[in-house]
């Protein structure tokens, strides 16, 4: 039987939120359990954009403050990564979203180490699903002794309803997410990928950060909820089963942990998840908005999500005019798919990953739209 703790917390002030983690992983047998001195432990965050930790669209900065802190007291050395959405129409926004989010604040005062997913590598793994021969995955995953997934409870457009099964979709760096959602625009067939990746990442441990959450049409657009609500298991289909069903959601409302349960990723039934914590039942979170897609799940238009990602499709193109031939792009390229005497980029090898993007000193690598009048629009959106 699945266990999810949850715990009231009304607010991010640090010491009693910190006391409610301490308290929820001692239901869970102790931190003891999940991490030892001298582990380097990666907190991957739900960082979705550059939006603002009080905006409730990604995992509020004081949470993953008191999380490096409690692993910092273990002797743990912490990493807070992820990669943001959005790089598809000639922005690379992940930088920046750790600065807005305040995480690189966080770790300059912790201590921690900030590990930006688009500049970090990538291993390979086989999916499962068959859904492609070889799937990308940030490197950092695979060089951390433990991985602790911090969802933040949203609501989504797309997707119904977002938590821990879908806060691993930050694992793929760079370009490669918008090429994912072309492949499987179906709400239940990106729940594979989904699945995909939690087969390869092995998280550990999934605290949400529920104590402000997003209603209506997250993950961005939607408003502030007062959740007051940490809820921290091993599962992730249990802890989302439990925290839909807070707003009034039942699992085969949210396509994605429909397919979480047939993969047999977790648990998805109530009668057989264990609640412990401060709610022995599963708490009602009244007036709660959900967004306009709930009820209709999986009657989207596919084609037109295509269209959109293929209107404005970017991929890296390296400027002669700014290239100082440092060759930085050519050796941090994972499928060396760049030629070290032209400059040229071998766009059948290239896993839009951005390394090359991210790592050139100089911004010689430029992320151009394949469709100019995408590029023209998208630049008047980052004005």
């Amino acid at each position: 039987m699945a266990r999810v703790v949850i715990q009231e917390c009304g607010s991010y002030d640090l010491e009693p939120m910190t006391a409610k983690l301490n308290a929820a992983a001692d239901l869970l047998g102790g931190w003891d359990r999940f991490v030892k001195p001298h582990d380097t432990v990666l907190l991957k965050v739900n960082l979705i954009g550059p939006k603002t930790s009080d905006s409730a669209a990604v995992t509020h900065s004081e949470f993953v403050r008191a999380m490096v802190r409690i692993l910092k007291a273990r002797g743990c050395t912490v990493w807070i990564g992820d990669s943001s959405g959005g790089a598809i129409a000639g922005v690379a926004p992940t930088a920046a979203s750790m600065r807005t989010a305040g995480y690189e604040a966080v770790a300059a005062e912790e201590g921690a180490e900030i590990r930006n997913f688009d500049r970090e590598g990538v291993f390979s793994v086989t999916p499962e699903s068959g859904c492609e021969k070889q799937m990308y995955l940030a490197r950092p995953l695979q060089e951390a002794d433990v991985v602790i997934s911090l969802p933040k409870l949203k609501t989504h457009s797309a997707q119904v309803f977002s938590g821990a099964v879908k806060n691993v979709f930050g694992c793929v760096p760079g370009l490669k997410k918008a090429q994912y959602h072309r492949m499987a625009p179906a709400p239940a067939d990106f729940g594979e990928i989904i699945c995909d990746i939690h087969r390869a990442a092995h998280i550990r441990l999934h605290i949400m950060d529920g104590i402000i959450a997003m209603q209506g049409e997250g993950p961005t657009a939607g408003t502030v909820y007062p959740a007051h609500r940490i809820l921290m298991s091993e599962d992730p289909l249990a802890l989302d089963t439990v925290a839909a069903a807070m707003i009034g959601m039942k699992v085969d409302d949210v396509p994605i942990l429909a397919t979480a349960r047939r993969r047999g990723l977790g648990e998805s039934s109530l009668d057989r998840i264990e609640l412990a914590g401060d709610d022995q039942q599963v708490p009602h979170l009244d007036g709660f908005q959900l967004p306009r897609s709930y009820g209709r799940t999986g009657k989207g238009n596919g084609k037109a999500l295509i269209r959109v990602i293929d209107f404005f499709a970017s991929r890296p193109v390296i400027s002669q005019a700014k290239c100082r031939k440092c060759n930085t792009c050519v050796d941090s390229c994972p499928m060396h798919a760049i030629d070290r005497e032209t400059k040229l980029i071998d766009y059948s090898k290239c896993i839009g990953c951005m390394c090359c993007h991210e790592m050139c000193m100089f911004q010689a690598v430029e992320l151009k739209s394949r469709n100019p009048l995408a590029g023209v629009i998208s630049g008047f959106f980052r004005k």
